[in-house]
């Protein structure tokens, strides 16, 4: 069968994204090959989703065994893999229970929805709105979007649900509207993604749960791009010792099949009825399979990769650092890091695309990379010297731009 040409594959799907003009159709491990036969160093994994970078081995020959059984069977019928998942995951959070879904944005409904009908059961049904911090991101769905901060999101699709948004990082402006408003959850990425790799301080995240504690509130921990692993321990508040009522995770979990999961303790497990919530196609055994490839790899030694590719990757960055005056800061932990440059940051995603390192631009002036668990020092190497080559490139300041 002849390949499409790029404006027949474009002609019936509607505008929403800006794609690159190359047509990928391979890879292996970090790396991307498009049609022509260019290779691209893949820092990007389908943003933080392909941890175990392209053609993986064991989850190819697992997700085709699968294939080859049972793909989908829905939720009013069992399979194998589900509570094996379930427990893993568990166990890796401190959770009690998982609601499986088929990405981060369905997670973020669930946990919408858990806090809702926590306080209906608490006896406070007043309690319907939600605190979220400035610079969040948390989907597209029409509740997970309520809670995203950035307006041009936001706007077109209002009327949305009651939130109200703080500053990221401070106790003191959260305090006065935890204790005014009384809302059902407060929202926070322990590292804010899209608002341009911003980790939020210890201290913080502590002093959060401590609110929450407080004043009844559900602390809900949006992990779905700092989760599984990605900055070296499972999830990243575990960094600080911060233990959420309720964490979403997607992204990497099922390592490239769609698959996320929304998790809950103590009563939050329990809150949900028969029939309160629902997902035709979550946690079928095709992408639990595929999780527990995941899991196992991640079990096994991957996540030691993790922690080492990510510190010589940061090391790499604090270099660069010292050396270019356009960059003004490194951001993030692990396999999750930022670049903040000064000026030209989407000129700069440009040349490095060019170049062939795939990353991309957040919050107007961040260069975002998120490789593969996979990822080899070699290749670590490869890719700073890439930065470097077309950082120093950059233009000195925003003047002569």
């Amino acid at each position: 069968m002849d390949e499409p040409r790029m404006d027949e594959t474009e002609q019936h799907v509607m505008p929403t994204y800006a794609r690159a003009a190359e047509v990928f159709v391979a890879g292996r491990g970090a790396t991307v090959v498009d049609r022509d036969g260019r290779e691209f160093l893949d820092f990007l994994a389908g943003i933080a989703v392909s941890a175990l970078g392209h053609a993986h081995p064991e989850l190819s020959a697992a997700v085709a065994d699968q294939i080859g059984r049972v793909a989908h069977l829905s939720n009013l019928f069992r399979h194998p893999f589900s509570e094996q998942v379930a427990a893993r995951l568990c166990a890796h959070t401190a959770m009690d229970a998982v609601f499986f879904t088929n990405s981060g944005t369905e997670s973020m409904e669930c946990a919408l929805k858990l806090a809702r009908r926590a306080m209906g059961r608490r006896g406070t049904p007043a309690r319907t709105s939600f605190v979220a911090l400035e610079g969040g991101f948390h989907g597209r769905t029409l509740g997970a979007l309520s809670l995203t901060h950035a307006e041009k999101y936001r706007v077109p699709f209002g009327p949305l649900l009651d939130v109200a948004w703080v500053p990221p990082g401070d106790l003191a402006a959260l305090e006065r509207c935890l204790h005014e408003r009384l809302p059902a959850a407060l929202v926070i990425e322990p590292i804010q993604g899209e608002g341009g790799v911003r980790e939020l301080p210890g201290d913080y995240l502590r002093g959060a749960r401590e609110l929450c504690d407080r004043t009844g509130t559900i602390l809900v921990h949006d992990e779905i791009q700092s989760g599984c692993g990605r900055t070296g321990h499972f999830l990243a508040a575990q960094h600080h010792d911060v233990t959420p009522d309720v964490v979403t995770i997607a992204k990497p979990i099922a390592a490239g099949l769609p698959m996320g999961a929304c998790l809950a303790r103590g009563e939050l497990a329990h809150v949900f009825d028969k029939g309160d919530h629902g997902s035709t196609f979550a946690g079928g055994p095709l992408v639990c399979r595929a999780a527990l490839v995941f899991l196992d790899a991640l079990d096994g030694g991957l996540l030691d990769n993790v922690a080492a590719r990510g510190a010589e990757l940061r090391a790499g960055l604090e270099r660069l650092a010292a050396e270019l005056p356009v960059i003004a800061e490194v951001r993030g932990r692990g396999l999750m890091l930022g670049l903040r440059l000064h000026h030209s940051a989407a000129l700069a995603q440009r040349r490095l695309y060019d170049a062939g390192l795939i990353v991309n631009c957040t919050a107007g002036d961040v260069l975002r990379l998120l490789p593969p668990f996979v990822v080899s020092s070699a290749q670590i190497d490869t890719a700073l010297g890439q930065l470097r080559s077309v950082l120093t490139g950059l233009p000195a300041n925003q003047e002569t731009a």
